[in-house]
């Protein structure tokens, strides 16, 4: 009986939802979602008076940000998914 209570205690210290593993890939997802949203708010304009479509329709704003956050998200989904190699 005590050898039982020794296996169960053993197991539960052990039996996390997630390793290091999926928390470092949590951690890169939410900087590939924070590059992102900096790229894509842009920096300042030289001129606030002068509104400058290439800067404000640029291939990094429109295109790159948006793909980076959906990675981040995609990379988000697998690290909460991936299985733990303790499991």
């Amino acid at each position: 009986m005590s050898e039982q209570k020794k296996q169960t205690a053993g197991t539960a210290t052990n039996n996390q939802l997630f390793d290091k593993g999926n928390y470092m890939w949590m951690l890169i997802g939410l900087g590939v979602i924070i590059l992102g949203f900096l790229l894509m708010a842009g920096g300042r304009s030289s001129d606030p008076k002068i509104f400058d479509t290439k800067e404000v329709y640029s291939t990094t704003r429109i295109t790159i940000a948006p793909l980076l956050i959906i990675a981040g998200f995609v990379i988000e989904i697998f690290a909460i998914m991936k299985k733990s190699k303790s499991n």
